[in-house]
């Protein structure tokens, strides 16, 4: 049986099914089946504009954000899909926040429901600091499906750990049946 690292905390039964999904060899049929194609937010300004506009319809009151990218590092380095930063400086008399969301590059060939899971959990980081019910529940108001896809993104990320890209694979796999 293998280390399903990214199900930790998972009923058991639910990681005995997707062992058995691996073990068909299934589990990346499966992911493609949910979701289809990656998304076409590449670049740091694309995903910038991306995630302003989400901002912008649920959080129009939150501080605004001076920086959103993609991060080739968050990945190995924090064990984290997405980061929230801010920074407090003093400036004269006021204190001035300063926040930045970065986002692991392993997302810029994800699924488009990956990406809004991960810029709805960090936008929701603006209102609430720390994970507790708030959080959640302002994650599912900006996202009905929030927890669903979380699932589904852990998912995509044993599946990413074991076999390697998931659309990289299946375009492979195309090629090789209609040029066969």
């Amino acid at each position: 049986m293998q280390d399903l690292r990214y199900l930790r905390g998972y009923p058991e039964e639910v990681t005995t099914k997707v062992q058995g999904l691996i073990s068909r060899g299934t589990l990346g049929a499966f992911l493609l089946n949910k979701h289809p194609t990656p998304h076409e937010i590449r670049t740091n300004k694309a995903l910038h504009h991306y995630v302003t506009d989400l901002k912008r319809s649920w959080l129009r009151k939150a501080p605004p954000v001076s920086r959103i990218c993609y991060d080739d590092r968050i990945h190995a380095v924090n064990h984290a899909l997405g980061l929230h930063t801010f920074v407090s400086r003093v400036q004269g008399s006021r204190l001035k926040a300063k926040h930045e969301i970065r986002v692991a590059s392993v997302f810029k060939r994800a699924p488009l429901a990956f990406l809004r899971m991960i810029a709805v959990h960090e936008l929701a980081h603006l209102k609430e600091k720390e994970h507790n019910r708030a959080f959640y529940n302002l994650c599912t108001h900006m996202e009905p499906d929030y927890h669903q896809l979380e699932f589904e993104m852990r998912l995509y990320l044993t599946h990413l750990e074991l076999q390697g890209g998931l659309y990289e694979n299946a375009a492979a796999s195309s090629n090789k049946t209609t040029s066969s």
